[in-house]
């Protein structure tokens, strides 16, 4: 699984970039079945989140947050990500059964 972190209209701070992988390693869980994750953070009135999930089977999962503090916009993608991250390892054990 390859992890990218990307800021656009802004340098993205060292302690915010490490807050976020290590937010991000919650989903190590699932690294077998992610290809890619690839994270933009942009700056405009307030800070716009986007995370787009790779499967190995070709699926593309898009999620988005939106928060005026980055802080607490990292901890609503992450969470976001976990989520839907649990939800695709289940339906692939579902369908193994």
């Amino acid at each position: 699984m390859t992890v990218e972190i990307k800021s656009i209209h802004f340098e993205l701070p060292d302690d915010y970039r490490e807050l976020f992988e290590k937010k991000l390693h919650k989903i190590e869980f699932a690294q077998d079945i992610i290809v890619s994750l690839v994270c933009t953070v942009s700056k405009t009135k307030d800070y716009s989140l986007e995370a787009d999930i790779h499967f190995r089977w070709g699926a593309v999962a898009h999620i988005k947050a939106n928060d005026f503090d980055l802080h607490e916009g990292i901890d609503k993608l992450s969470e976001k990500i976990e989520a839907k991250v649990a939800k695709e390892k289940g339906k692939i054990k579902e369908h193994t059964k």
